[in-house]
């Protein structure tokens, strides 16, 4: 009896161009057998689609059900523990295996999705803390991008507060040479004091913070609750900075690493060509984006909560030299008195 292995020979022959009598001794079949195919048309209905062959057994195929029904009940079960409960109901096979089923099977949550919003010039900034680890202790970059040229700033500081966060704007305004409409942040505590907004409510800002904002003359935006991809604009640049500026690098202390930093944003950050934009950053800023951005107050801003270090003003005052005895003479001295 003929199978399909031989009708699929058959039709791949003719379409060669081999003739039937070639063909009928290649294959092994009688001429009149390959005439009766041909005649019905079996060749094309029998062979149609790809080649199939019926999957061989496993040792795992009587515990696929268990496995299956685990999965779907909790998804996020690691193959080790699924391995331990099957072995346990008597799967004799290798955890190899099962691995490979669990990766075919396990159900995948449906990615949410990402919508990548691009904002006009001079409209946002966003701004981020990533903490870092240095030989010398732990330090906080702060990072700021403005949104539509991708231009970066960022320095490091010892601590992650509120102050920290206001003189750093200024720096980075300063740097920018103007400042954006609004600022969009995560939930920092030195920015927002609760969010209301998963309940209807609404974002209650920090009082100081938000007199800071008014007097530079920006609107805070801040994240949903667990949306913090919303800040993708400054999140990506963090992982760019770690490998780009902090990786391979050695640097004495504070103040070396904050000047090599500028000398990267300089040199390296800003004047790249973006992957998103396709132009460099310092372009972006300069042709499109700095004209737009707000004009710099004229006074500093005065916090009500904390206070800045006083500049030094004027020469330094003279430290006057005091003459030192033996205790001895000023034993002396006092006896001559009386």
């Amino acid at each position: 009896m003929y199978g399909w292995e031989q009708r699929v020979l058959v039709k791949h022959y003719l379409e060669q161009g081999l003739t039937k009598t070639a063909i009928a001794e290649r294959v092994g079949v009688s001429r009149r057998t390959l005439h009766y195919w041909l005649a019905t048309e079996q060749l094309d209905r029998e062979t149609e689609g790809p080649v199939r062959y019926p999957p061989r057994p496993t040792k795992l195929d009587s515990y696929q059900d268990i496995i299956t029904e685990r999965l779907d009940t909790y998804p996020e079960l690691t193959a080790v523990r699924l391995f331990e409960e099957v072995k346990a109901a008597g799967y004799p096979g290798s955890l190899t295996q099962l691995k490979v089923f669990v990766r075919q099977v396990r159900p995948q949550p449906e990615p949410e999705p990402v919508v990548r919003f691009e904002t006009p010039p001079g409209k946002q900034a966003q701004v981020d803390f990533a903490e870092v680890r240095l030989p010398w202790g732990k330090r906080f970059a702060l990072v700021v991008v403005l949104g539509y040229s991708r231009h970066l700033w960022l320095q490091f500081y010892r601590r992650q507060t509120q102050r920290v966060l206001c003189e750093g704007l200024e720096a980075a305004f300063r740097f920018f040479g103007g400042v954006p409409r609004e600022v969009l942040f995560d939930q920092l505590k030195a920015v927002v004091v609760d969010d209301e907004r998963p309940d209807g409510g609404r974002v209650l800002e920090n009082p100081e913070f938000l007199r800071f904002a008014a007097h530079w003359g920006f609107r805070i935006r801040a994240c949903r609750p667990y949306r913090a991809r919303t800040k993708g604009k400054v999140e990506r640049p963090i992982g760019y900075i770690r490998q780009s500026l902090l990786y391979g690098r050695e640097f004495l202390d504070d103040a070396d690493l904050n000047a090599q930093a500028l000398h990267w944003l300089a040199k390296v950050a800003n004047v790249r060509v973006h992957h998103t934009t396709k132009e460099q950053p310092v372009v972006r800023l300069e042709r499109d984006e700095r004209a737009v951005l707000r004009p710099l107050p004229a006074r500093p801003y005065q916090a009500l909560h904390w206070h800045r270090s006083p500049p030094t003003r004027g020469p330094t005052p003279a430290v006057v030299p005091v003459e030192h005895r033996p205790l001895t003479v000023y034993a002396e001295l006092a006896e001559a008195v009386r």
